[in-house]
């Protein structure tokens, strides 16, 4: 199986019932489900019940750690059907246990007023290190975490602006610019790409918050978990062209950290926003 068809599989949830999904984890090693997984599932579920409209926002939070060796079952709850808005509530169950739970809003899209920040100037991923380069001469330098992390194979190809807080060098300013797109083309369908963009948005968000510590979530002493998760999608896009994911982190203090993003389509388009409140905790000896 391709890393691009790996992804349409894990995107490609099981119909039980009317209003009732299960979805499977791929067998990669991990202890504990992938959250951007459980994210880009539960909105599959939720856009199912759906007919002729897209998800433009979603609110998410983390209950429990899911097994990755047994099937996740989304439970999906028609809350509302109307002209412009349509909402769901989407709750993912394993042993009988509520691990996840998600409300998701559609909107018919209609003409108004629009304007956007604009997108931080910075190198387009063709001027930076291709994965190779990556591989073959910055990866043997960097700690084994993130080693490991980083020549793991995965459906989404991450291009970090700046690889200098991964190699010990001390990263000048707030910001963290990583570019981001699927490994392979996908399909047309537009409910797919919003599917895959919820699905790489938990990927690097919580270690944002550990930048102005000159920490990172591969710190042996770092325990870090997503607790809760929001996407606000603005624009048409694909998510198997480069789109730069730019974080950064308002504030951390009682053992959860914040970050929120902004992702830009290629040609400066803002196309969506995430925030995200993770728990990151310091490993004390004994």
């Amino acid at each position: 199986m391709s890393v691009a068809s790996s992804l349409i599989s894990i995107l490609e949830l099981e119909q039980l019932e009317i209003n009732l999904f299960r979805g499977t984890s791929p067998k990669v090693g991990m202890r504990r489900v992938f959250g951007g997984q459980v994210i880009g599932q539960a909105l599959v579920a939720a856009t199912r019940t759906v007919e002729n409209t897209l998800p433009h926002s979603l609110h998410a939070y983390f209950l429990l750690g899911g097994d990755p060796e047994i099937p996740i079952i989304y439970d999906v709850d028609r809350i509302r059907d109307g002209k412009s808005f349509t909402t769901r509530r989407v709750v993912a169950i394993q042993r009988g246990q509520a691990i996840f739970t998600m409300a998701v809003s559609f909107h018919n899209d209609e003409p108004g007023l629009s304007h956007q920040m604009p997108m931080p100037k910075v190198p387009h991923p063709d001027e930076l290190p291709s994965d190779a380069a990556v591989k073959e001469k910055i990866l043997p330098g960097m700690p084994e975490a993130v080693r490991n992390y980083y020549s793991r194979v995965r459906p989404i190809e991450l291009r970090p602006v700046d690889f200098g807080r991964y190699t010990g060098s001390k990263q000048e300013g707030d910001r963290f610019n990583i570019w981001i797109r699927t490994t392979a083309p996908l399909p047309d369908d537009p409910a797919i790409h919003r599917c895959a963009l919820a699905y790489a948005s938990d990927m690097t968000i919580l270690d944002t918050a550990l930048l102005p510590h000159q920490r990172s979530i591969f710190d042996r002493n770092i325990m870090g978990a997503s607790l809760d998760h929001a996407i606000w999608f603005h624009r048409p896009f694909r998510a198997d062209q480069w789109m730069l994911y730019s974080q950064d982190s308002p504030s951390s203090h009682g053992a959860r950290g914040f970050g929120r993003g902004l992702i830009f389509a290629a040609d400066g388009t803002l196309i969506a926003s995430v925030a995200q409140e993770g728990l990151m905790r310091e490993r004390r000896p004994g």
